[in-house]
């Protein structure tokens, strides 16, 4: 998850971080990176499901824009790649 924050919002964005800790739903794991002296961040996260994603990006709609994508391993990905191609 890439998010930067909405023009005008990072006032309000750095208080609600400060004040909740910006708890992230219950998911297999997650982690968040900050770039420092930018206005965005990323967050990686763990899931079977985009569940914990989207109730996290709509938390914060209102003062963050967000990219979701979902990513898949070689070994998630190579099976799906073979059927595409009827490699297998």
């Amino acid at each position: 998850m890439h998010w930067s924050f909405k023009t005008g919002y990072h006032e309000t964005a750095a208080k609600k971080f400060i004040s909740t800790g910006a708890p992230f739903p219950e998911c297999k794991s997650w982690k968040r990176f900050h770039g420092p002296g930018s206005l965005e961040g990323w967050i990686l996260v763990e899931a079977d499901n985009a569940d914990a994603c989207y109730e996290h990006a709509a938390e914060w709609a209102e003062i963050m824009d967000w990219e979701v994508t979902p990513v898949l391993t070689d070994e998630q990905a190579g099976p799906l790649v073979a059927k595409a191609y009827g490699l297998g």
